[in-house]
């Protein structure tokens, strides 16, 4: 087994090389504003790393988000792209679930990652492996109710402390955290998600109402 795993859900541009045992290399920059700029050369460099060719990895994981709508895509694009291309299954992993598995917590707790206009895209962990609610997307103080008590990660939990008061790191999710979590799934002959993005909102650019079509006479 080799995975190649990459997630741009998050500002976080992340990618992990898995090979069945553990990581053997690894890259993640932080980058808002530059996804498909740094992508591919950051697989570039982890092939390099780990002395490894493309050609001999065997499948693809990608987060699934939720996300942005422009850098969720970068991800999944090239995730699509290799797979097509090596001929070898693509496997999705929820980005939150991935967090949450990084952060290795003992009990119930919340991943919250920031989902921009005042708003988190959150969910409920019963442990680090498994997710109870969500999922979803909505403002902090809609939710504080449910959230206030269990501790949290994410960046959506370190931007708002007082509807997460025992917020703390990892801050971002990393490739190296999606790939143990999908190679320990496919190990225990779990199916994965279809690699498909979860948006959970429409996208900014829209058709504006009323749009006037007009053709040549």
């Amino acid at each position: 087994m080799l995975l190649l795993a990459l997630d741009t859900a998050t500002p976080a541009v992340t990618v992990a090389l898995h090979d069945g045992d553990d990581i053997i290399a690894s890259s993640s920059q932080v980058d808002a504003r530059r996804h498909g700029e740094l992508l591919l050369p950051a697989i570039d460099r982890v092939l390099a790393d780990a002395g490894r060719k493309l050609d001999a990895v065997t499948g693809i994981v990608v987060g699934i988000g939720p996300g942005p709508y422009t850098g969720l895509r970068v991800g999944l694009m090239t995730a699509d792209t290799f797979g097509l291309a090596l001929g070898v299954p693509v496997h999705g992993v929820c980005t939150l679930d991935a967090l949450a598995y990084a952060a290795d917590l003992p009990g119930p707790f919340v991943v919250a990652t920031d989902a921009r206009r005042k708003e988190v895209y959150w969910a409920r962990y019963a442990d680090s492996r498994t997710r109870v609610t969500g999922p979803a997307v909505d403002r902090p103080a809609d939710i504080a109710e449910q959230v206030r008590d269990l501790p949290a990660v994410g960046a959506g939990a370190l931007l708002y402390p007082e509807t997460f008061p025992r917020a703390h790191e990892p801050e971002h999710v990393s490739a190296a955290a999606l790939a143990r979590l999908a190679a320990e799934r496919l190990a225990a002959g779990e199916e994965l998600p279809a690699p498909r993005p979860l948006y959970l909102r429409r996208p900014d650019a829209q058709v504006p109402k009323n749009y006037k079509v007009v053709t040549p006479k």
